[in-house]
């Protein structure tokens, strides 16, 4: 069995590559910041249905602040 990974821009586990299929375009590109802030807000939605917007995009901004590809992005900086 091969050594799994995580991928740099939601830390889901992987079995090989960079990015998840979630988190890339149909060419195999990495999404925008914006496409993939929202989307993982929506999912933050989904799994805890009590939170607020508002919280749940703090918890997504501070989530993605751990993460390779996106700890350096201009739109995280506290």
């Amino acid at each position: 069995m091969s050594e799994m990974t995580k991928c740099q821009s939601c830390g889901m586990v992987i079995e090989s590559g960079t990015y998840c299929s979630y988190c890339v375009d149909a060419q195999g590109n990495l999404q925008s910041f914006e496409e993939r802030f929202e989307r993982m807000v929506q999912w933050a939605a989904r799994r805890e249905p009590s939170l607020t917007r508002e919280a749940a995009e703090r918890r997504t901004r501070e989530y993605m602040r751990t993460l390779p590809a996106w700890r350096d992005h201009p739109k995280l900086k506290t």
